[in-house]
């Protein structure tokens, strides 16, 4: 295989272990956590993602669960095509983590590489500069381990949590991954623990000192969290909320306007919701001024025309069209250029129908179309007071901002 890092040095291959089956979880949701979505795609993702975007990966593996292979297939689709191309088909793992790691160092064998980083696949938010440490000090290292020295107390307790003795903390790291080995050396001492029948050891560095090796140990920042519990998915939520916005530095908002008029009918769609009304709105689509102007609105902020240049009505395949599709492709068109929508606002200008009894189902009709959260929309109604073309109850309008997100280095249109 052809060096990873950089054009020299030996060549760097990455598992990610993915086998588990969560059960300190303690909630209702049966989904393995490795595939418990974080943001918008599942945590395994995450993890793959950031070790396929190193430069001096040379490939990934991941070891799963033989049930789970429709769930791993479903987490790889959502990643970049420019980065699968480094990602070895999976390998089957076992019940035990220690077994799942053999599974695939033995798939490696073929691969030869230098090294090998060993990752749990629910450490989603492995910084690029732990894995430069790692690889940095396996120059002189047989085996790094990525950790946290430990700061706090540490309390010995009896099975009733009485403390029995202070522990004196100097020394003493909380020990993550990626831990990093020669991948001979570490392939040697699994085969070893394997024949010896040991499948006590609770992490890797564990088997290489049983077998005679040391560990060295490199700082990691306590960002790099094991997603175990209900509330650590909590934190992460919120910790990839506050990555994505100081990535997305570049805030944008747009404006939009789109009028209707009205005309007969048994009823109305406003906000992607219908509803029932003596009159119906004229359009070549749907004619939902809401989802129009919110089109607009976010096309005006990514400065990409307006919702007439992409899809003109003199195109008969938008007769009739759900106005979902115009706002979902303006979206995607965010999304394209690596951002995202973060707020869309609406006001709506009619004297009928109500519009209050339908604003929650406006709200999260909008949301799901946008894939943004329920408290990112906002859908706002008022008369015009008998004046006008709306006072006369001859169309109705609506009035959307739209805000975004974008990279300072998204590539102009």
């Amino acid at each position: 295989m052809t060096d990873a890092r950089h054009g020299k040095g030996p060549s760097v291959a990455v598992l990610v272990v993915a086998a588990g089956r969560g059960r300190r979880m303690g909630d209702s949701d049966k989904t393995p956590k490795q595939y418990r979505q974080l943001g918008q795609m599942p945590v395994l993702s995450h993890t793959l993602k950031a070790f396929l975007m190193h430069a001096d990966v040379g490939s990934v593996t991941a070891v799963i669960h033989p049930d789970d292979l429709n769930l791993y297939e479903e987490a790889v689709a959502g990643l970049p095509a420019s980065l699968v191309g480094r990602l070895r088909p999976p390998v089957f793992g076992a019940d035990e983590r220690q077994a799942s790691v053999l599974a695939g160092l033995r798939a490696l064998k073929d691969e030869s590489p230098g090294i090998v980083l060993i990752h749990d696949g629910v450490r989603p938010f492995v910084p690029a500069e732990t894995v430069d440490a790692v690889l940095t000090a396996l120059e002189s290292s047989d085996a790094v381990c990525a950790g946290v020295p430990v700061v706090d107390t540490i309390k010995r307790c009896g099975a009733d949590d009485v403390a029995l003795e202070t522990v004196p903390r100097d020394g003493l790291w909380r020990a993550a991954t990626p831990q990093g080995f020669q991948f001979e050396v570490i392939l040697t001492a699994h085969e070893a623990a394997a024949n010896a029948v040991r499948t006590d050891f609770t992490d890797d560095t564990a088997v290489h000192e049983w077998n005679g090796g040391q560990t060295r140990m490199v700082p990691c920042p306590g960002e790099n969290i094991k997603l175990t519990r209900p509330d650590d998915f909590e934190r992460a939520e919120r910790r990839l909320t506050e990555d994505t916005y100081l990535r997305l530095a570049d805030v944008r908002v747009g404006n939009g306007y789109d009028v209707h008029a009205l005309e007969p009918g048994d009823g109305v769609t406003l906000g992607g919701v219908f509803i029932a009304h003596t009159q119906r709105l004229k359009g070549h689509s749907d004619a939902d001024v809401v989802l129009h102007a919110l089109t607009d609105a976010v096309l005006g902020a990514l400065g990409d025309g307006d919702i007439g240049s992409h899809f003109p009505p003199s195109d008969e395949r938008w007769l009739g069209a759900p106005s979902s599709i115009f706002l979902a492709d303006a979206v995607a068109r965010v999304a394209a250029r690596g951002g995202m929508v973060a707020h869309l606002d609406a006001s709506i200008i009619a004297e009928a129908p109500k519009v209050g009894p339908h604003r929650e189902a406006m709200r999260a009709a909008i949301a799901a179309i946008a894939g943004i959260s329920l408290d990112r929309v906002g859908v706002k109604a008022t008369t015009n007071e008998g004046l006008g073309f709306a006072g006369r109850r001859e169309g109705i309008a609506a009035i959307a901002t739209a805000t975004i997100r974008l990279p300072i280095d998204a590539e102009p249109l």
